[in-house]
């Protein structure tokens, strides 16, 4: 749990963020209808929840935040660099669960890349690569470019508490949530609630077992506002997420497949494969002649243009998340990945084109919100307009404008 230093005012705001609830999740389950009876859906960007809940927090998008996948390309600045020597071993020594494990500590104890931080990439591969999120996102100072909300609430001595899975469970969460309400300890509260999105992955098409979540976490959000009213019957609550949940319907190797083109990694290109997108850089012209080719007739996927990604907001200058990036169709996954093996074999997933529906975050409040609510970057100016912050001012970029028409559902 975070807690802010300064007391404020009674004026309660809660918010719960529960990671993969999204609007088709909830769609005719009645879900908090009643005491939430203003619902919409959202919008999300492109990417996983490393990409939308930095954007949720700071109303801007991954390329202005500079969080969207967590490894990116940076050879001079990777903290990975003492690895370099010990690439010319055989894989078998270099890469294997010991060697990733010993890695992943250094890397949360030594290196300072926090207690979430996972050896996903290859270490042969791992010098070339940073980790964009060394800090906790959910704390001050944990974007890597500019503030979010939690920043400006220390900048105008409110008090609040944030809570999330580094420290509790989702039901821990609650527990401490009404408690800390009730004892008058602060006037904002962020739960993030975080189990769902492992249940979703794993049931999103099981209407039954569906039905029995929402309901749990239904009573648990009742019991929050309760003690909120209690103690300010204006109370606050609101529900939102970072995106939905897409059900999963083919698979496709697309690691073997790039194998299969005998070029060398990391002498001719080197590949970092996400559930969903695969992103290239390219040391060679025949790696990226070869690789395009390979991409370019793939029916399950497409390769984005620079104008797709500038309209999708994760467009980087610097092409630090990828040279090329290959983004899969909504109910499609990769059968291996980075981030997952080949054994894992999910109902569900995300990091889809925002357009997908199933991808829709959710918004749901007991009040109508002041400010419009189009996408998951809206979250921003609405906590400014709840908690009574003055309004950030700013421009509309061309993100928002692709979304504005996304959003209207």
């Amino acid at each position: 749990m975070i807690s802010g230093t300064c007391e404020s005012s009674r004026r309660i705001v809660v918010l719960a963020l529960v990671d993969a609830l999204g609007w088709k999740c909830i769609e005719g389950h009645h879900f908090l209808e009643e005491t939430l009876p203003h619902r919409r859906p959202l919008t999300t960007v492109l990417g996983y929840s490393s990409a939308a809940i930095p954007t949720l927090l700071t109303g801007r998008t991954p390329a202005d935040h500079g969080h969207w996948n967590l490894f990116y390309y940076d050879p001079e600045g990777s903290p990975f660099r003492w690895l370099a020597p010990l690439r010319f071993l055989p894989d078998a020594l270099i890469d294997n669960r010991v060697s990733r494990k010993i890695i992943k500590e250094l890397g949360r104890r030594v290196l300072g890349l926090g207690p979430s931080f996972e050896c996903n990439l290859s270490p042969k591969i791992l010098p070339r690569f940073n980790y964009a999120e060394p800090r906790d996102i959910l704390a001050p100072g944990g974007i890597n470019f500019g503030p979010s909300i939690l920043d400006e609430l220390v900048a105008k001595d409110v008090a609040y508490r944030v809570y999330s899975y580094r420290q509790l469970t989702d039901a821990e969460i609650f527990e401490r949530a009404a408690r800390d309400i009730t004892a008058g300890t602060a006037s904002f509260f962020l739960l993030y609630l975080s189990e769902l999105d492992a249940f979703l992955h794993m049931h999103c098409t099981q209407r039954e077992e569906l039905v029995k979540r929402l309901r749990w976490y239904e009573e648990r959000l009742n019991w929050v506002f309760q003690a909120a009213r209690s103690a300010d019957p204006e109370a606050i609550l609101a529900v939102t997420s970072d995106h939905g949940m897409t059900p999963v319907q083919r698979h496709f190797d697309l690691a073997q497949k790039i194998a299969g083109l005998h070029l060398k990694m990391p002498a001719d290109y080197l590949a970092v494969y996400d559930s969903t997108m695969a992103r290239f850089w390219f040391f060679s012209k025949r790696a990226g002649n070869s690789i395009r080719a390979c991409l370019s007739d793939r029916s399950c996927g497409q390769i984005l243009t620079d104008d797709e990604l500038r309209r999708l907001g994760v467009q980087f200058q610097d092409r630090r998340y990828g040279e090329l990036v290959f983004l899969l169709r909504p109910g499609w996954l990769f059968s291996r990945s980075d981030f997952n093996g080949s054994a894992w074999r999910p109902r569900g997933m995300h990091g889809y084109d925002p357009a997908d529906p199933f991808s829709d975050a959710i918004f749901l409040s007991n009040r109508p919100p002041l400010v419009p609510m189009r996408t998951i970057a809206d979250i921003h100016p609405w906590l400014h307009s709840a908690i009574g912050l003055a309004p950030t001012a700013s421009p509309r970029s061309e993100f928002d404008e692709r979304f504005a028409e996304a959003g209207s559902h």
